[in-house]
């Protein structure tokens, strides 16, 4: 072999295996998802479990609510008393930050309600420093957490809390105008049986109309969702799940999907529904999306990148049976979660024992506090009240 026809071949493997080498690095670079990178600011270190973002005093700049403080924006320095809230061990009886003006005065006011003294409530926006009156809504039980959604589509959320060990309930605000006190909203019972731990809502069957998502199974809206009867389908068993149980199309092939948390165990799944033409049934195979961490008692799916795909954004709420859940003295943690296509890839936003990571309490927030355009976290929990500013892919 001539010289000349060594250096030649030798030159082209070795180009060959340079390239084979390289082209997969490349590719892995390409397919990589970069976090996105917050930071991370204490705002308080109160230990309410629920925080929302909204216009308290109406100057179109947005304030945090939190307990017995709204924080008001932009600094988040400046708080204002909202009252006194009951307090029962290391828990506070105030389980949800629901805003919505209630009494049509052109403020927004919120729902809350709690575990121990078994009430749902609102609490009106005086418009000025003074404290919140509060109005009772109803008795409905031990309220786990309470969510609004648009039950008959009319534009106006419903307030339903999830009660574990009572019926569900739909709260209707009534369509009436003027001033309402206690008696601003209708009761729809849709169910007799207990709920147990766990709600969701959304189009299940592809009807259009939404549907509840329960831990044994759900209920199929009839097409007059207040006055006729809702059907179960005890489909699945799903432990003490997350409040919401999120509905959506994960993978994209038309047909409603569900993620699940574990609220007070390991674990973080989504539910892929199949349909089968043939025999006209639904079956659920479950899909694993963290089996290593607990306590996934909120979440919330939203675009939080801005690439016009959800993420699910959840974490591990810290002390939530006052760390006697499995895993209740594991770090705490805020994470989301982004589709490939083929499963979940992890991205962490805070994580690490107390006083390093951060907790997600039982009812947190997310909006444009900076405008910015990017979304940001607010956060409450036994471990104090914290924005995580939403600073992209810098």
């Amino acid at each position: 072999m001539s010289r000349y026809r060594f250096l030649m071949i030798f030159f082209v493997f070795s180009f060959i295996v340079i390239s084979g080498f390289a082209q997969p690095e490349n590719a892995v670079h390409k397919n990589v998802i970069k976090p996105l990178k917050f930071i991370k600011r204490q705002i308080a270190s109160e230990s309410f479990e629920s925080a929302e973002v909204f216009d308290v005093n109406n100057d179109k700049i947005p304030d945090i609510v939190s307990g017995s403080f709204w924080y008001e924006g932009p600094g988040y320095v400046k708080r204002h008393y909202i009252g006194a809230g009951k307090q029962y061990g290391e828990y506070w009886d105030d389980f949800s930050t629901i805003p919505l003006d209630i009494n049509g005065d052109g403020r927004l006011d919120f729902i809350t309600g709690g575990w121990f003294g078994k009430t749902l409530i609102w609490k009106e926006n005086p418009g000025n420093d003074n404290e919140w009156k509060e109005h009772v809504i109803a008795e409905p039980g031990n309220v786990e957490t309470t969510r609004a959604w648009d039950v008959d589509g009319d534009g106006i959320p419903e307030i339903i809390p999830n009660t574990p060990n009572d019926p569900l309930v739909i709260y209707r605000l009534k369509k009436d105008s003027g001033r309402r006190g206690a008696d601003a909203f209708e009761h729809y019972k849709i169910r007799n049986e207990k709920q147990g731990h766990g709600l969701g809502f959304g189009d299940i069957n592809g009807d259009g109309r939404g549907d509840f998502i329960l831990n044994t199974g759900w209920l199929e809206a009839p097409k007059n969702v207040f006055t006729d009867t809702w059907t179960f389908h005890p489909d699945f068993t799903l432990g003490t799940s997350s409040v919401p149980i999120i509905v959506a199309d994960i993978n994209k092939d038309g047909i409603s999907d569900i993620i699940v948390g574990q609220a007070h165990d390991y674990g973080l799944d989504w539910y892929e529904q199949k349909k089968d033409k043939k025999t006209k049934t639904t079956s659920w195979v479950k899909h694993m999306i963290d089996p290593y961490n607990s306590q996934f008692h909120a979440m919330q799916w939203l675009d939080l990148d801005g690439d016009g795909k959800e993420e699910l954004v959840t974490g591990k709420r810290y002390r939530a049976h006052n760390g006697n859940d499995p895993g209740g003295n594991d770090p705490v943690g805020i994470y989301y979660y982004k589709w490939n296509g083929d499963s979940f890839t992890k991205q962490v936003v805070s994580y690490g024992v107390l006083g390093e990571g951060k907790g997600l309490g039982i009812y947190f927030g997310v909006s444009d506090l900076t405008g910015s355009g990017r979304k940001d976290i607010v956060v409450a929990g036994k471990d104090g009240l914290y924005i995580f500013y939403n600073k992209g892919y810098e």
